[in-house]
């Protein structure tokens, strides 16, 4: 019975994550827009290809720290990283929600130090910060999409 209500209190901190950080990321993307200015341009191309690799390189840090210190005994963030050893194809047999929900999570806090920025900083000050920002979207878009790639 304990872990019905487990499984059940796990399936709504994934919804909520997940909804919360959608609606984070439409935010900050209207900031950016807002925001932008062509001579950026370059600079988040840059982004792109950095937040990749950093979104890589942590996911595997993140990959390889579970495999090595965790335990398919340990509930919520660590059991999923464990369990795929055991079996090797059940993330095919969870739906988005259940196989995104942790990842987008981990961008919630970050997404929304943006948001305050976007509406608390002077637009100098957004200006001189723009391309971190950038940087830091496309990092967390790289990172909440982590287990489709």
């Amino acid at each position: 019975m304990f872990c019905f209500f487990l499984l059940a209190g796990k399936r709504y901190q994934e919804l909520i994550c997940l909804y919360v950080a959608l609606c984070l990321f439409v935010i900050n993307f209207f900031f950016l827009i807002k925001h932008f200015r062509v001579d950026n341009l370059y600079f988040i191309a840059i982004s792109s290809i950095f937040g990749i690799l950093t979104a890589d390189f942590l996911s595997g840090l993140v990959h390889w720290s579970a495999d090595t210190w965790g335990s398919v005994d340990l509930p919520a963030f660590i059991r999923p990283f464990r369990e795929h050893h055991i079996d090797p194809t059940s993330i095919t047999r969870h739906d988005f929600i259940e196989t995104n929900g942790d990842t987008f999570a981990v961008t919630i806090p970050f997404m929304l130090h943006m948001s305050f920025k976007f509406t608390h900083f002077t637009y100098d000050q957004i200006r001189d910060t723009y391309n971190w920002e950038c940087y830091i979207f496309l990092l967390a878009v790289f990172v909440s999409m982590t287990n489709q790639v």
